[in-house]
C-alpha cells in the first residue's frame, strides 16, 4: 500500500464512527424477560423483585450483557444512512484497499453499573486503532478496533465495549462442492463403500430381507443384526423428476433425479446421466456408474442401457 493510503488509515484513529445514539426505548421489563427467555438466563434477579431485593438490590436489574441490545437500531433505522457518515467513510477507505470482507473477532465489555427499568442510555463509537496489514487464514487484512461507550441520561458511563473486526481481502471463491451427506453410525459404511465404487445393500442377518436406506433395525422382523450384499448395478427407472430450480452451483441443469429399482429388489434415489430428460422413461433399463464428486465423496449414478 502507498504511504498516502497508510496515512489516511492512521488518521482514523480517534475518529468518531457513531455520534450519540440514544436507545429507542428505556430499559424495561418485557425486553428483559424476552432476553432472559431467549438466552436461557434463569437468574431470578432479572425477573423477580423479591429475589433481587434479597441480594441487596432495589429491584430487578437487566442482564449486563444486554447493554448492547438497548441501543440497537431497528430495520428502518438500519437502512437510513443518517448518522453513519463515519462508518461509511471508513468502510469506503477499507474497500479502496481491497478489504471488502469482514468478520467479527472479539468483543470485550467492562461494566460500571447495572441497568434498571426506567434507565435511558445511549452510546458513541470511536476508532481506537487500525492494524498494519496482517496475513490471516482468510486473506490479507487489517484488524479494526473500536470502542463503544454507553452512558445514562446523566452522562455517567455504564459500560464500555472494545469491538474488534477483521477487514480482509477475500480470496477466490472455492469451487462449489456437492452437499455433504449426514453421516451417522447407521449409514457410514455405505458411503465408505461408495468411495471404493461398491454399491452395498444392507441385509437382515435374521430374515435375510434386503433394505435401503440403511437403518439400525429390520422393518420386517425387527432384528438389529445385519450384514451386506454388493449390488450387481443393474436396474430400471421406477420414477423420476427433472429439477430446474432452485439451482446449486455444484450441479448441472436440468437435473434428472430418479428412483432406481435395482435387480436385487431395493430402490435408491440417484441422478441419471448421459440421457436427455425427454428420453427418460419409466421401466427404462439403467446401469450403475460412479460420480467422484471430490476426494471425499463418491456417489452412484445411473446411465441408460448396459453401462460401461
Amino acid at each position: 500500500m502507498s504511504g498516502d493510503y497508510e496515512r489516511r488509515l492512521r488518521e482514523f484513529a480517534g475518529a468518531e464512527l457513531i455520534g450519540w445514539r440514544a436507545a429507542p426505548d428505556p430499559v424495561n421489563r418485557p425486553m428483559i424477560r424476552h432476553w432472559a427467555e431467549a438466552m436461557g438466563d434463569r437468574n431470578p434477579v432479572h425477573l423477580d423483585d423479591e429475589a433481587a431485593r434479597a441480594t441487596g438490590r432495589a429491584g430487578v436489574v437487566a442482564p449486563a450483557s444486554m447493554v448492547q441490545a438497548w441501543t440497537m437500531r431497528g430495520y428502518a433505522a438500519a437502512v437510513d444512512p443518517e448518522g453513519t457518515g463515519g462508518q461509511e467513510a471508513l468502510s469506503a477507505l477499507l474497500a479502496e484497499g481491497g478489504y471488502t470482507a469482514v468478520v467479527a473477532t472479539d468483543s470485550e465489555f467492562a461494566f460500571e453499573r447495572e441497568l434498571v427499568p426506567g434507565d435511558r442510555i445511549g452510546m458513541t463509537e470511536v476508532v481506537e486503532s487500525i492494524s498494519p496489514e496482517k496475513a490471516t487464514a482468510l486473506g490479507a487484512g487489517r484488524f479494526v478496533t473500536t470502542v463503544r461507550t454507553y452512558r445514562d441520561s446523566g452522562g455517567a458511563v455504564v459500560a464500555t465495549q472494545r469491538w474488534r473486526t477483521l477487514r480482509y481481502r477475500p480470496g477466490p471463491a472455492p469451487a462449489a462442492r456437492r452437499p455433504r451427506p449426514a453421516l451417522n453410525e447407521d449409514n457410514a459404511f455405505w458411503f465408505e463403500a461408495a468411495r471404493e465404487h461398491r454399491l452395498l445393500i444392507q441385509r437382515c442377518a435374521a430374515c435375510r430381507a434386503l433394505r435401503h436406506p440403511p437403518g439400525p433395525c429390520c422393518p420386517e422382523c425387527r432384528s438389529f443384526d445385519w450384514d451386506t450384499v454388493e449390488s450387481g448395478g443393474s436396474g430400471v427407472v421406477h420414477s423420476f423428476a427433472v429439477n430446474h430450480h432452485p439451482r446449486h452451483p455444484a450441479f448441472d441443469y436440468p437435473l434428472v433425479v430418479a428412483v432406481v429399482e435395482l435387480a436385487e429388489g431395493t430402490r435408491l434415489i440417484a441422478n441419471l446421466v448421459d440421457v436427455a430428460p425427454a428420453d427418460v422413461r419409466i421401466d427404462m433399463p439403467v446401469a450403475l456408474d460412479w460420480l467422484d464428486a471430490d476426494e471425499e465423496l463418491s456417489l452412484p449414478v445411473f446411465r441408460p442401457g448396459g453401462g460401461r
